[in-house]
């Protein structure tokens, strides 16, 4: 994937997203994952962090759906992206009004993923509002995280409902307090103004060509 055209990532992007379909919903433990293509790129965030918008404007066409009511999807959706690759959408986490039944299956199938798919991953990007300080939930997942040796690429959220002053402030503390699990790439962004997609594409972009080295 050594190719000029792949260095622009809004045109790479522009080119690929042409061809997106939902290709396959993991929704019980038989349901088989799909075949690995050149990898899968998944997400993963709390409950109403923003995360199927997120995944719309990357995409730049509505695929994932927006759901009025956190913490209800339990599905594991596969987006096939021009016949290569998949972005992979996680069910969401920490909604305080889940039940202890529904948290349980969640861990289940969170597991799962992570047992069966970790070697055909090829970035995970854990999402984390760019408005509140690191969350409980989101702490209990990086922790996890660092005990499988996985290194996400932190997404803040929401960015475009902070001043810049609020911005930076937050950023410095995401900085500061990721670096304790050992988080080196942070990208903030906003689904609603598209400020970093294009720094995502990048990153995936990378991993795509260093897989084919």
């Amino acid at each position: 994937m050594n190719n000029p055209r792949m260095r622009n990532p809004i045109q790479f992007q522009k080119r690929i997203t042409e061809n997106v379909e939902l290709a396959k919903v993991i929704a019980t433990p038989n349901d088989r994952f799909p075949d690995p293509l050149l990898g899968e790129f998944t997400f993963v965030g709390r409950s109403n962090v923003g995360k199927s918008s997120l995944l719309n404007a990357l995409l730049g066409k509505k695929v994932a759906f927006v759901s009025k009511n956190p913490g209800k999807t339990k599905t594991i959706n596969y987006f096939k992206v021009d016949g290569k690759f998949y972005l992979v959408d996680l069910p969401g986490y920490g909604y305080a009004r889940t039940s202890k039944k529904d948290r349980e299956e969640w861990r289940k199938v969170i597991e799962r993923y992570f047992s069966e798919r970790i070697w055909n991953m090829k970035i995970l990007f854990s999402l984390i509002d760019s408005r509140h300080e690191l969350m409980e939930s989101d702490e209990q997942l990086l922790e996890w995280l660092q005990l499988l040796g996985i290194k996400p690429v932190v997404l803040l959220t929401k960015i475009d409902k902070l001043s810049s002053n609020e911005l930076n402030k937050q950023i410095s503390y995401f900085k500061k307090i990721l670096s304790e699990y050992g988080i080196e790439k942070i990208i903030p962004c906003s689904s609603l103004n598209k400020e970093g997609m294009e720094d995502i594409w990048k990153v995936i972009i990378e991993a795509l060509e260093n897989s084919e080295v």
